[in-house]
């Protein structure tokens, strides 16, 4: 810090706060600690009696606090992402698009054990809106040494910390619900409503639907016959159980599905079923806890399939930490930890 003739300014970075008073208007901060003096700011600071500024001193060795903001935002962004205004450092990254917003922990780690920077975020693999925050980036100090950036860049590498995955637009799905009770028609199915308002949710059109009883060759016919009809998602309700007679999820292995889990550890959610065919397509065996639970494992791993992202058994083996649902008396799901890594 060095004390220099405001005339002499122009270029330099101010230390502290400097107050304008207008008798019976205002008294606040007419420049904020951090500005950059410019030329048409000579006039105003001359006017606050300020012929002399306490400055930092900087060189080409160091980088302000927005130039180094600057740099950290490009090393966390990528498409379908904008930027906020840089303000005192900080520079914020926003969705331009319905998805699924995902993080490189690993790397994001390792960039904040640096010292004198930050990158804060969602969780990763959070489902967002258009419009919604996504993380924000900013140095401690006012000034840092340029090395310190260029550490961060060499850390980062070229690929962008995070990612937006946009729901794919005009996906559709079958539905084959299953069970003696639905099928003999002894009860309602209040199943299928609450899964394709979760579908459309998301943009998905549920254009198939089959019942089948609690026969095994009946539910593979009836998965047969969604699938012939071109659906880009399957799913599977009820049955989902270890009782003896529940089927469903032997049928989504005889109708060819290669299965990457049955069970997880989610609750509401554990029977889940997720397996793909040959041509990608994905099936899900969904467990009656998906009918009453304000939300479940069903709306963890549907976003992530509506936005093309190829699930494995170690992503679902990961969801344990976090994966309990405290059934809060207000659901703000997914503006909360369920489901969260």
């Amino acid at each position: 810090m060095k004390i220099i003739d405001t005339k002499e300014a122009v270029g330099h970075v101010l230390c502290h706060d400097l107050t304008r008073i207008v008798p019976g208007v205002s008294k606040d901060a007419q420049f904020r600690k951090g500005h950059v003096v410019t030329e048409d700011d000579i006039p105003m600071l001359l006017s606050m009696g300020k012929d002399s500024l306490f400055v930092w001193e900087v060189d080409e060795n160091t980088l302000h606090e927005n130039e180094a903001a600057d740099i950290l935002a490009a090393l966390c962004e990528s498409a379908n992402m904008r930027r906020g205004e840089v303000k005192e450092g900080k520079i914020e990254l926003f969705a331009t698009q319905d998805g699924v917003f995902t993080v490189d922990v690993a790397r994001l780690d390792a960039l904040n054990d640096l010292p004198d920077i930050m990158v804060a975020t969602r969780h990763t693999n959070s489902p967002v809106k258009a419009g919604d925050k996504l993380g924000g980036t900013r140095i401690i100090p006012l000034l840092i040494d340029r090395r310190r950036i260029e550490e961060a860049q060499t850390l980062v590498g070229s690929e962008p910390l995070m990612r937006l995955a946009p729901y794919r637009k005009g996906l559709k799905a079958g539905i084959v619900v299953t069970g003696n009770e639905v099928f003999h028609g002894r009860i309602i199915d209040k199943f299928t409503p609450v899964v394709e308002k979760k579908l459309l949710a998301l943009g998905v059109v549920p254009v198939e639907r089959r019942i089948s009883d609690d026969s095994t060759e009946n539910i593979v016919k009836a998965i047969a016959e969604v699938r012939a009809s071109g659906v880009d998602i399957v799913l599977c309700t009820g049955g989902m159980s270890v009782d003896p007679d529940d089927r469903t999820p032997a049928a989504i292995r005889d109708s060819g599905a290669n299965i990457v889990t049955y069970g997880a550890p989610v609750l509401p959610g554990a029977m889940f079923l997720l397996g793909y065919y040959d041509d990608g397509v994905p099936v899900m065996g969904l467990p009656g806890c998906v009918m009453y639970s304000r939300a479940s494992i069903f709306d963890i791993v549907l976003p992530r399939v509506v936005a093309g992202m190829r699930i494995s058994r170690r992503d679902l083996m990961r969801l344990g930490n976090g994966g309990l649902c405290l059934q809060c008396d207000v659901c703000t799901y997914p503006n909360c930890g369920f489901g969260k890594e």
